[in-house]
């Protein structure tokens, strides 16, 4: 293992994203935060939401600004790279074995997670205040979901960046993100579908829902939330299979 050649790519992609930070920041907070604003601010405002609602929303929110971040930095470059700019290429031929090529991806993507999580907590904080009953009750869990989630959202892209076209982006945020979040417990908490026993079975098989239950577990257990084993055992299990079929993916698309 070459660690020079190994930090050096994460180094140029570190580049890359403070490049674009702007743009990253557009893509990534801006559509959380008008959820924020508008269900959390305007719809309790109204009094269409109990006040307790800003607690409930914001944990959801977090998952789904790590979630997008996660993806959107591991999977477009990828899809860029392999199908318009070919820079892949260039790094194919550096002196590192093929599948730490696609980990120093999904590394870089963690990291971007997991400052969009940290970030968007203060954010989101600002604007739904007063009234926000968050807190960090148990540091080392939420550590171990936040990792977990960041790890999930990156190794998600490295599957996603590696299996779709570039004439396919569209759908996979129409087939692929949107029914993810409308599904994934983050406007809601996964106790709310009692009513509906085979949706409430059926979306555990998608892995937003443990990331948003963890959230809410970590920093708004008051709420009904899965107990957090689980929604540890899920998350690593999600991970192991994604970045399983990631790299399967990245090294048939490398040798093609």
């Amino acid at each position: 293992m070459n660690w020079k050649t190994f930090f050096a790519l994460l180094s140029r992609d570190a580049h890359v994203a403070r490049r674009n930070a702007i743009q990253l920041f557009l893509q990534t907070f801006l559509q959380p935060l008008l959820f924020v604003f508008i269900f959390g601010k305007v719809m309790v405002g109204s009094g269409y939401m109990p006040p307790s609602y800003k607690s409930l929303l914001l944990p959801g929110i977090i998952s789904i600004s790590m979630t997008f971040t996660g993806i959107w930095a591991v999977a477009m470059p990828l899809i860029a790279e392999f199908q318009w700019t070919r820079e892949i290429e260039d790094r194919l031929l550096a002196p590192i074995n093929m599948e730490w090529i696609a980990i120093e991806k999904v590394i870089a993507g963690m990291l971007q997670a997991l400052v969009s999580g940290l970030v968007v907590i203060p954010l989101a904080w600002l604007v739904l205040r007063p009234g926000v009953d968050i807190s960090i009750h148990t540091p080392w869990t939420f550590a171990a979901v936040i990792v977990l989630v960041a790890a999930f959202s990156a190794c998600g892209g490295l599957a996603l960046g590696c299996s779709i076209d570039q004439q396919h982006i569209g759908l996979m945020f129409s087939l692929v993100m949107t029914p993810m979040i409308f599904f994934g417990c983050t406007y809601y908490p996964w106790s709310a579908l009692d009513k509906f026993p085979i949706l409430q079975k059926a979306v555990l098989v998608n892995p937003l829902v443990y990331a948003s239950e963890g959230m809410r577990g970590t920093l708004a257990p008051q709420f009904a939330h899965l107990p957090i084993a689980v929604v540890l055992g899920a998350l690593i299990f999600f991970d192991l299979l994604l970045l399983v079929v990631g790299l399967r993916r990245f090294e048939k698309k490398a040798v093609s």
